[in-house]
């Protein structure tokens, strides 16, 4: 006998993946605060964007936390999903850019949070890779979520460096980009060969932008600023992949609406705020225009997939289950 209450609205159903919303909008965040360094965009969009993220992190945690009060075994469950269970790092991750947000206001609150972020992402990732030493997983389920957990690392540097942690940013950037380097083939040789990614999960695809993207800035904070051979190298990968995301924009906008959308946000965010510290750093060989360019596509984005996250939410369709 079917369950009439089966599919009706529930906190039960409150997906993980909407920790992504951190990700995404504090991305775009500290892309605005750069660019008004760099570009002259206004300062007050960047931190008007920060604090939604932060109040978007306390509300999305709260939830969860309801969520898991009330129905541990569905979180339990979630947990243990072999795509949304990497959405987990997603907190971490977001609480590592919420550091970045708080540095040039609370540099003392920032540190905390920053530490506290990077050890337990560290730690996590740690555990991740126990567990698929010792139960690996079928290679159908790999996709490109899994760098939220493994290469997130890459992070740290960015606020790490000027809080005064050289030796944990090396090794977490260290970390995040032997993992990096290391999954890069095998997920590659999965989407190329293996069963089709399915609508819902297409999105994800542009998750392959954030590594090299963050890769390079945070190469270049180790390096005192400068944008040398390894970061041009990790420069020029993203450079690829997006205009590889671009031919791919008529695929994806004729997908439906769900939570995966938040996956377009933080890389086309994370790219944008790559290429303004290019123009930082590197003014003659880097135009204003195209950091305005990747500015104004990421705000659209967030913008977009925002109010529809908004108009799903007010709905209903997000307390409902995976289809």
């Amino acid at each position: 006998m079917i369950d009439p209450q089966a599919n009706a609205p529930s906190l039960k159903h409150f997906p993980l993946p909407l920790f992504a919303i951190v990700l995404g909008i504090a991305g775009l965040g500290l892309a605005w605060r750069d660019a008004g360094r760099v570009l002259g965009a206004p300062a007050l969009v960047g931190e008007l964007l920060l604090l939604v993220a932060a109040l978007a992190f306390g509300l999305i945690a709260i939830a969860y936390l309801l969520k898991w009060q009330r129905y541990p075994a569905a979180v339990a469950a979630e947990f243990r999903h072999p795509v949304r269970g990497n959405f987990i790092f997603a907190i971490t991750v977001g609480l590592i850019l919420l550091s970045n947000a708080l540095l040039p206001h609370r540099p003392d609150l920032a540190g905390g949070l920053w530490l506290l972020a990077t050890i337990m992402h560290l730690v996590l990732a740690g555990w991740l890779v126990r567990r698929l030493l010792l139960q690996p997983a079928p290679l159908a389920t790999l996709t490109p979520a899994i760098f939220i957990p493994l290469v997130g690392n890459i992070l740290a540097p960015l606020a790490g460096m000027k809080l005064g942690y050289p030796a944990l940013s090396w090794f977490s950037f260290s970390v995040g980009l032997g993992l990096w380097i290391a999954i890069q083939p095998v997920l590659l040789h999965r989407l190329f060969y293996g069963e089709a990614l399915p609508p819902k999960l297409m999105p994800a695809l542009a998750i392959l932008l954030a590594p090299p993207s963050v890769g390079c800035m945070a190469m270049a904070t180790l390096q005192g600023g400068r944008i040398e051979a390894p970061a041009w190298i990790m420069a020029g990968i993203a450079g690829f992949i997006a205009l590889v995301l671009l031919s791919l924009l008529p695929r994806f906008a004729r997908l439906p609406f769900a939570p995966s959308w938040w996956a377009y946000t933080f890389p086309s965010a994370a790219f944008a705020l790559m290429l303004i510290q290019i123009i930082a750093a590197r003014p003659a060989e880097a135009h204003a225009a195209i950091g305005w360019i990747a500015l104004s596509a990421a705000s659209v984005i967030v913008a977009l997939i925002a109010f529809r996250t908004l108009a799903a939410a007010l709905g209903g369709h997000l307390f409902k289950p995976e289809e």
